[in-house]
């Protein structure tokens, strides 16, 4: 899954960040789920999910002999997902959307 199609999933009306921990085979007991993008970070690229517990809250992290870079947490993105839909008098597209957060990622990391 890239940003953008999570970007998809969570802009529509009906998803929920339980239902996404089921089909994504993860723990949502969990303290946190962070949201990882395999390295080098380009938006293209796919993303990873993995408990707090796995990874330990590293930056960068290997899974299955992949290299992946901590983008967010899991709430941090429910959150900007919630604002978007708060100032729905921008219309921007999911592409639009993902393409300014993973700026700002990018920028403040």
């Amino acid at each position: 899954m890239k940003l953008i199609e999570l970007m998809h999933y969570f802009r529509e009306a009906d998803s929920n960040y339980k239902d996404f921990c089921k089909i994504q085979s993860l723990n949502v007991e969990s303290e946190v789920i962070e949201i990882y993008m395999r390295s080098p970070l380009r938006l293209e690229n796919d993303l990873g999910f993995f408990d707090i517990e796995e990874t330990g809250g590293t930056i960068d992290f290997e899974f299955e002999g992949i290299k992946f870079s901590n983008l967010f947490d899991f709430y941090f993105f429910l959150d900007a997902i919630s604002e978007l839909n708060n100032h729905k008098s921008e219309q921007l597209s999911d592409q639009e959307v993902a393409e300014r957060l993973f700026r700002y990622v990018i920028n403040n990391a």
